[in-house]
């Protein structure tokens, strides 16, 4: 018998660690210490709100008064395929454009109140992204991969600084008011190759059961016993194995599971938020949608405060006008109807985030990043839409280590390539991993004899929007 065997078999070997890692549980969390972590960190959390369906650039944040000179005309440059080859005529933005904070950062008026928060916002003008197609497009920008199996960034981030959580998970999505995954599915926010611990918890904050069977349907003295026992019988056949990650995963998915059945109904009780703070979120008006995104709004908030690493945020289907359920943003047809009422849904949640996290002084520690996976096109897709654009759209970053109320980049006066200081999903990764302090370059994982990154062999720092 060697070691490991004795190890395994002794009737108080794994028994007595198991019992000394519950009894810690009420002790400060450990941080797992990759060897990728080189910088000094500037954030420690990362909110990920994404726009699934692709937001037009030129209707928010990249104004375009070039269009008025050609409004109702062919476009004066020639047109890339799009996804549908039903191209109409130029069409200018429905919404006018305002300078707003002292930075006089442009924001149009589909955004009031992102606009009241214009010097935190840092506006990437200049992003591209290599595919037209909504599941291709949702899987490049989480992975830096265009196909299933490849872990998310925040799946990434989990396995590269662990959490500071105890009890939640390092990764969690968040659904409310009936939100569906985008195109792709659940495996935009999955594990890949990476241990399975890595993979995103979805967290439904509006519904009886937040997480499916939270709830213990058994005295937690019963189930804490059932567990220590399955724990016991993991820990032999680990023993018998050697090293085996996917086994080590699951026993710690298991506890994981234990500690959030109290976790996750503390975390979306908000009976001692006040008030105030739901107005905030625009959760005190009729409006359903506002309501249950602002409720994912400030979930994210509590869950940074509670040390979960990275959160994602989920649109809500639709509730008039265009758009498809899994990608409410994209409409191929009436786009005045249907971004208006998408931004009707987020701006007041996500701009009472931002208030919120700078008043309790987490923003500074805390990245958030507003994208979809591509803009749309400057003429019209058939009378009142607009299609697919991946050559140049927009996105932001506020808090976190960025510096607010800027620009970087441009696309062309027509809104329809980057042109100056082109930026990549390689390069937004990038430089979400060093604000966080890791090198991109070093956070690898050996898969199928190559080492793996989120940025595979790209991406660089965009290090002029540093603070």
């Amino acid at each position: 018998m060697n070691r490991r065997h004795l190890l395994a078999r002794a009737s108080n070997g794994f028994g007595l660690t198991a019992l000394a890692g519950l009894m810690a549980e009420n002790a400060p969390a450990s941080v797992v210490t990759h060897r990728s972590k080189r910088f000094t960190p500037r954030a420690r959390n990362v909110i990920f709100c994404y726009m699934s369906g692709g937001v037009s650039h030129i209707d928010s944040f990249d104004p375009k008064p070039l269009l008025e000179k050609y409004a109702g005309k062919p476009p004066p440059v020639p047109t890339a395929r799009t996804q549908f080859n039903n191209n109409g005529v130029v069409q200018p933005s429905h919404w006018a454009f305002h300078r707003h904070g002292q930075s006089g950062l442009p924001v149009s008026e589909l955004f009031p109140h992102m606009a009241s928060v214009a010097d935190e916002l840092c506006v990437i003008r200049s992003m591209t992204a290599k595919f037209s197609e909504h599941a291709q497009g949702n899987f490049f920008m989480h992975t830096g991969f265009p196909f299933l199996g490849y872990p998310s960034a925040g799946a990434w981030t989990s396995y590269g600084l662990g959490t500071e959580s105890r009890d939640l998970p390092g990764y969690v999505v968040l659904q409310s008011g009936g939100a569906l995954a985008p195109h792709g599915g659940v495996g935009l926010f999955g594990n890949g190759f990476l241990p399975a611990q890595h993979q995103a918890s979805i967290i439904r904050v509006d519904e009886t059961e937040p997480v499916r069977n939270i709830r213990p349907r058994e005295a937690a003295v019963l189930q804490r016993r059932r567990l220590d026992f399955i724990g016991e019988l993991d820990q032999g056949f680990l023993g018998e194995l050697g090293a085996h990650r996917e086994v080590e995963a699951a026993i710690q998915n298991y506890e994981m599971a234990w500690r959030m059945q109290s976790a996750v109904p503390d975390l979306c009780d908000l009976s001692g938020e006040t008030e105030a703070t739901k107005k905030l979120y625009g959760m005190d008006g009729p409006d359903s949608t506002r309501k249950a995104y602002g409720m994912q709004c400030l979930l994210a908030r509590r869950l940074v405060e509670r040390g979960v690493r990275f959160i994602e945020l989920s649109c809500l289907p639709q509730q008039l006008g265009a758009g498809q359920a899994p990608n409410p943003w994209d409409q191929h047809g009436q786009i005045k109807e249907g971004h208006g009422n998408m931004a009707w849904q987020v701006d007041q949640p996500i701009a009472g985030l931002i208030k919120d996290l700078k008043s309790r002084g987490l923003l500074d520690s805390t990245l958030v990043v507003w994208a979809g996976e591509f803009g749309r096109t400057f003429f019209a897709q058939g009378s009142d839409g607009r299609d697919h654009n991946p050559y140049g759209f927009s996105l932001w970053m506020a808090g976190g280590g960025v510096r607010g109320g800027m620009t970087l980049g441009e696309t062309d006066d027509l809104g329809y390539h980057a042109v100056e200081k082109v930026q990549t999903v390689y390069d937004l990764w990038a430089t979400v991993l060093y604000l966080l302090g890791v090198d991109h370059e070093q956070l690898t994982y050996l898969f199928s004899g190559r080492n793996f990154r989120l940025t595979d062999v790209h991406g660089h720092v965009m290090r002029e929007i540093l603070i």
